[in-house]
């Protein structure tokens, strides 16, 4: 029963009139467009406060909690990003050090930047024939916490935005032995745990925080994520005052009726069909892309199969170019394209139709190809980079003008004072604080070849930079 969503529609059909916000007055008819008006209240009696939730709303993220397997489950209204911040925010105090995954989202290195924390990274194993980010290794989260006593969390992403699945379990242990919490990035991976085709969530894995967006593989409106606390290590309460701060005052009862609908469906015996039949369809699409001769379908050892990954690396054509035909010939829109290969993300909502166009398309394409070719000329792996101040000190620095923009073809050596990433997945290259090194420079001029939007920078072609003295 969707128990939030049934409330609103049945206030919709009353005669209640509101002297209240939202300023459209639940009138369908003012603006002559199809959005849900009807049911698009604020904090009024009957409904229940986000932000004091003690009715419906706390009966909604009680079942959410036990849906997904957590002690503890909060609605995010602010995306996954709202989880973020507050989850390293509520884990750590001003200055503390923290070990980070160096491919995690923009929004892990933004909270570092808010409470003006020390990184320490963690680069995830390369697959230099595949040119993708691998997992992060759970013996390189031990040497990393012995060799530095004093990091006070850990943060990883698992699934990242190809698929590929982390350790949880294992990096949760060895994170345990030093009494600090572990933070999972698994905006991609909600669905995981509701079919054994899917990997386990991290819940179950040890995970002290754990932060999905449902928006991204379930279906739930954009903007609409989870924010899950498991076990005695977590700072709930820092956490949860956090996501008071962060999350919006006026929490959308769409968005939370978005939610409260999709626990409801994946929850049942509907959603239990519908994964069945999604994860067969799923193998039956990967099966037949198995054929592909020049296009590849890629897969590493622990891998969200959702992610169908199609690389171009022995092709005689580039990912924008496939991205750009599958677009204006087939009229198929792909999630992302990266260097060498590009990304269709699936989910449960998916029809037999919708994969069966996209498997015709890549093998009407693959058959036209002729000898293949490397179209790559570069690795695509994350520079190491020395960190010479952090995010918050480089800003500090910024601001007293000890900065200079310069064209980021000759930044190597110098220490960058902006963000240079590709979105998505919005994993920065280059961090503020850090010494541009040569490898930087030559992943960046690599992106722009093929005609990628380097993000980050304020000035096309250029980056800010400290003032040599």
């Amino acid at each position: 029963m969707k128990l939030l969503y049934d409330r609103l529609e049945e206030y919709s059909r009353q005669d209640y009139y509101g002297f209240h916000m939202p300023g459209h007055k639940r009138n369908t008819e003012i603006l002559g467009v199809d959005l849900p008006y009807a049911i698009d209240i604020t904090e009024i009696d009957g409904f229940d406060d986000l932000h004091h939730a003690d009715g419906i709303l706390k009966e909604a993220q009680e079942r959410a909690a036990s849906v997904f397997g957590a002690d503890e489950t909060h609605f995010l209204v602010n995306g996954s990003t709202v989880g973020i911040l507050s989850g390293i925010l509520g884990s750590t105090k001003k200055g503390d050090k923290i070990l980070v995954a160096r491919h995690c989202h923009k929004s892990v290195h933004h909270a570092i930047y808010l409470n003006e924390l020390r990184p320490r990274y963690l680069y995830p194993d390369f697959d230099g024939e595949k040119h993708w980010n691998g997992e992060i290794r759970a013996e390189d989260v031990r040497k990393a916490l012995e060799e530095e006593p004093d990091i006070r969390a850990v943060v990883v992403v698992s699934p990242n935005y190809d698929g590929v699945v982390s350790d949880i379990r294992e990096i949760a242990r060895i994170v345990h032995e030093k009494g600090i919490s572990l933070i999972v990035d698994e905006a991609h991976g909600a669905h995981f745990g509701f079919h054994p085709y899917f990997p386990e969530r991290s819940n179950g894995l040890g995970a002290d925080v754990v932060i999905q967006s449902l928006h991204k593989t379930l279906p739930s409106l954009t903007q609409t994520a989870l924010l899950h606390m498991n076990g005695p290590i977590a700072n709930r309460e820092r956490i949860r005052r956090y996501l008071d701060m962060l999350q919006s005052s006026s929490p959308s009862y769409v968005f939370m009726a978005s939610m409260d609908a999709c626990i409801d469906f994946v929850a049942g015996e509907e959603g239990a069909r519908a994964f069945h039949i999604y994860a067969e369809r799923l193998a039956e699409t990967r099966n037949k892309l198995a054929s592909l001769r020049f296009l590849r379908l890629l897969e590493s050892d622990h891998y969200d199969p959702s992610k169908i990954v199609i690389s171009v690396s022995k092709a005689n054509l580039t990912s924008h170019e496939l991205y750009e035909k599958l677009l204006r010939d087939y009229h198929l829109q792909m999630e992302m394209v990266a260097g060498t290969y590009l990304i269709a993300m699936t989910s449960v909502a998916d029809t037999k139709e919708g994969l069966d166009r996209l498997v015709k398309a890549l093998l009407e394409i693959d058959g036209e190809l002729e000898e293949p070719k490397c179209c790559a000329e570069i690795s695509g792996e994350l520079p190491r980079q020395e960190q010479v101040f952090t995010p918050f000190e480089i800003a500090e620095k910024n601001e007293q003008g000890l900065g200079e923009s310069i064209s980021w073809r000759q930044s190597e050596g110098r220490v960058s004072m902006e963000y240079a990433y590709l979105y998505p997945p919005g994993s920065p290259v280059i961090v503020p604080g850090e010494r541009i090194s040569r490898e930087a420079v030559e992943l960046l001029a690599f992106y722009e070849e093929q005609k990628f939007q380097i993000e980050g920078i304020q000035e096309k072609g250029r980056i800010r930079v400290l003032k040599n003295e």
